[in-house]
């Protein structure tokens, strides 16, 4: 039985733990607290606190991996913590698990295009804020170690969305601000994460875009809402757009605005060559057939 261990059981990797689990993977789960892994006490699979920001903590691994997620959350944090979490806790990954295949979850905020241009996995990847380098010299760590790198667009899913919360909040996108938005349902990231690590083989040292079939602009998802909702939202003149980690934020979230806006078409057609098949290939069919019900909508 292959043998998997999701470093970082947060939106998406507890999803991903037990989706692997059910598709008869060995899992084991990471987690950054005590308090996590009570909370997850009762899945079927063994889930342990440990650091990946410490060598030392990972001294006494259980035995051996087949394939590492490396998908642990920054939650909002500075450079020094983007730092620690990604780039370190991948090297101590892969000193810990030479023989795995490491597979770390980037983002698609590195592609820093501004003029709304198609781009894939071999277009320039040279962002301009810190966060995103720190981004891109760890997919060369893995990459040169022959791991996969996953780039995500902005995650939405089951009780999750900045669109809504956003639409809900404030009624109208910012003024001047309709640029493109790659997003991506997280069960969709699911199984792309599956997918690559079944097809590890002939995917090491490769990276792929995991986003929907084509973004949409904000005034156009605002107007969406609106209509779906018949709701023209609580208008809010002091709005702001703020963005995290991927198009939007890994976990949908905001903040440090001063990272500056992109605005591309970010392509998944490698992946898809692949096999992958996302369930919620539009934000229109992930709002309607899964977001909005979340929300009792």
């Amino acid at each position: 039985m292959a043998r998997v261990l999701i470093a970082g059981c947060g939106y998406v990797g507890e999803a991903a733990a037990n989706t692997f689990r059910e598709r008869g993977w060995e899992v084991e789960g990471w987690t950054a607290t005590v308090e996590s892994v009570a909370k997850l006490s009762q899945r079927p699979y063994s889930v342990r606190a440990v650091d990946v920001t410490d060598h030392d903590a990972m001294s006494k691994p259980s035995g051996e991996f087949d394939v590492v997620v490396h998908c642990v959350s920054s939650r909002g944090g500075d450079e020094e913590q983007y730092r620690r979490l990604y780039f370190t806790g991948a090297r101590n990954l892969l000193r810990t698990f030479p023989l795995a295949t490491l597979l770390f979850t980037s983002s698609t905020s590195v592609y820093p295009q501004t003029d709304g241009s198609v781009v894939d996995e071999t277009s320039p990847a040279e962002p301009r804020h810190e966060k995103g380098k720190i981004l891109r010299e760890t997919e060369n760590l893995v990459l040169a170690a022959g791991g996969i790198i996953a780039r995500l667009g902005g995650i939405h899913g089951p009780r999750r969305s900045f669109f809504l919360s956003r639409f809900l909040e404030s009624g109208t996108p910012p003024e001047g601000n309709d640029r493109l938005i790659n997003q991506v349902h997280r069960d969709d990231i699911v199984s792309a994460l599956l997918l690559l690590a079944e097809r590890r083989a002939e995917s090491r040292g490769e990276i792929f875009n995991v986003v929907g079939d084509r973004p949409i602009k904000a005034k156009k998802a605002y107007e969406w809402l609106s209509s779906r909702l018949n709701k023209p939202g609580a208008v809010s003149p002091t709005a702001t757009w703020e963005r995290d980690r991927g198009e939007l934020g890994r976990s949908g979230g905001a903040a440090h605005p001063k990272r500056g806006n992109s605005n591309k078409h970010v392509s998944n057609r490698k992946l898809r060559a692949l096999g992958w098949e996302p369930r919620y290939p539009t934000f229109e069919s992930a709002m309607s057939e899964n977001i909005l019900p979340s929300f009792d909508f």
